[in-house]
């Protein structure tokens, strides 16, 4: 599996898949006119915004969170892991297969929220900044790896 996530192909559909779903949110986002909880960690603040959401807002947050935003975990981490693991060893590939279950875990909070159970929003507070964070790691790691990989190939292409 390690060597098909590593594989060009692999990762152009991956990264392919990543555009269409960020621009998928933004669709969903434009259409419905709400704006996602996905980066709110207050859990005071985020009541209030979906507070204010109508019922056709929260049903289609609850839906497109249940929906593409498990899929976009599932894109964005093997594609962070597999440009990580063609230029580094697999201890850096970490923050992008920990990002994983930490955003799923976010999500599963999330639909909890929009469905009227806002007990468990006090894990917001903890799961969207470890997110962010994996995420932002997981990101540099790649592309510092994507860098890397290339010059590599520059330089073995040159002798």
């Amino acid at each position: 599996m390690i060597e098909t996530l590593k594989r060009p192909r692999t990762l152009w559909i991956l990264f392919g898949l990543v555009i269409a779903q960020t621009i998928g949110f933004g669709i969903i986002m434009h259409i419905w006119e709400f704006a996602l909880v996905d980066e709110m960690s207050d859990p005071d603040a985020i009541r209030a915004h979906i507070g204010a959401m109508t019922d056709l807002q929260r049903t289609v947050h609850a839906w497109t969170t249940a929906t593409l935003d498990v899929a976009y975990p599932l894109t964005y981490g093997p594609l962070f892991a597999g440009l990580t693991l063609r230029a580094f060893d697999a201890r850096f590939a970490l923050p992008a297969w920990l990002v994983i279950p930490t955003d799923l875990s976010e999500g599963v909070v999330q639909v909890l929220a929009m469905s009227g159970n806002l007990d468990p929003l006090w894990l917001k507070a903890w799961l969207t900044p470890a997110k962010l964070v994996l995420f932002l790691l997981a990101m540099l790691i790649a592309i510092a790896a994507l860098i890397v990989d290339i010059r590599r190939r520059r330089k073995s292409s040159d002798t």
